[in-house]
């Protein structure tokens, strides 16, 4: 199981990238930085699972990430992945760590995300 503390050592560790509390009302939202160009390529939530169009007021943690357009669509047919939320939904996507929880599964798609953004 995939925790926020491996996930955020991952993100330190790999692209020098420590999470950035920049939402006073949302605490626990952390954003993650290129180093070069500053850009947004990933973003940690916890949200309700109603914000993603589930059924339920379950609070979930869900990574936003940038990808290509085509790449989002084939994404958001399988589980655990939905349209961005709080985000462009072309471009972005949100996974839900509950459901898509294993690191491996997550490190081709961070590197894109961070590829796209510089």
């Amino acid at each position: 199981m995939l925790t926020q503390q491996t996930l955020f050592q991952y993100l330190l560790e790999r692209y020098q990238s420590k999470p950035e509390n920049l939402f006073l009302k949302h605490p626990d939202y952390a954003v993650f930085r290129h180093h070069l160009t500053q850009k947004w390529f990933a973003l940690f939530m916890l949200v309700p699972a109603g914000k993603l169009g589930l059924k339920s007021s379950e609070i979930k943690p869900i990574l936003n990430i940038k990808l290509h357009p085509e790449f989002i669509d084939i994404l958001r047919q399988q589980t655990g992945y939905y349209p961005a939320y709080h985000m462009n939904k072309q471009h972005w996507i949100s996974i839900d760590l509950t459901q898509v929880n294993d690191l491996n599964e997550l490190i081709p798609l961070i590197e894109d995300s961070y590829v796209l953004t510089k």
